[in-house]
């Protein structure tokens, strides 16, 4: 296994989880990936095309097929641009063009070399104890959102309060979030 990360802040917290499973961790972006051809039997794409700028996106697509052994499939996992917890996070960084421009470059994965040969709509339930916890989690994925996070605390804290549902645990809040999975396999030539 091989996990690619965009920096070493960002492969920093994978490093600090592997307790010596044989994977090799590698820096790198999804258009330009650092790996042979030829070289995966899956590559996988976890909540993290609509990361890849929208100019690029069919570029990371063809870098996927590229590593595909013959056999090999592609596996994205893409968050939706609805829900309670889109509306709740988008307050700190509204991914709405980045995510539908991630979904679109899906359907135009023939470009690339790729079919889609499974599809699947479904939805996380995010289970969050207070505030603090949202911060952590919108901050680990890209620090400079700390700043914006901190700066709109007070709509926060409202939004924390008002959306989603009440959780289990006092004061714990639950929030959707629809996801998309899908399944791709090099195009018939």
């Amino acid at each position: 296994m091989t996990g690619v990360e965009i920096s070493e802040e960002q492969l920093a917290p994978a490093l600090a989880r592997d307790a010596g499973s044989g994977a090799r961790y590698l820096v790198g972006r999804g258009e330009r990936l650092p790996l042979a051809d030829a070289s995966v039997d899956v590559a996988v794409f976890m909540r993290t095309l609509h990361h890849v700028p929208p100019v690029d996106l069919g570029r990371a697509l063809g870098e996927a097929r590229r590593v595909l052994l013959e056999g090999g499939v592609v596996y994205v996992v893409e968050p939706l641009a609805e829900g309670d917890y889109y509306d709740l996070v988008s307050l700190v960084d509204d991914e709405r063009e980045v995510r539908e421009a991630a979904q679109h470059a899906l359907d135009e994965a023939g470009a690339a070399g790729l079919e889609r040969v499974a599809g699947h709509e479904y939805e996380v339930r995010l289970y969050l104890a207070d505030l603090a916890a949202l911060r952590e989690r919108v901050v680990s994925v890209d620090p400079a959102r700390a700043r914006i996070f901190d700066a709109r605390e007070a709509a926060l804290a409202e939004a924390f309060r008002t959306l989603g549902e009440e959780g289990e645990q006092p004061g714990e809040r639950r929030f959707a979030q629809p996801m998309r999975a899908d399944v791709f396999r090099a195009a018939a030539a």
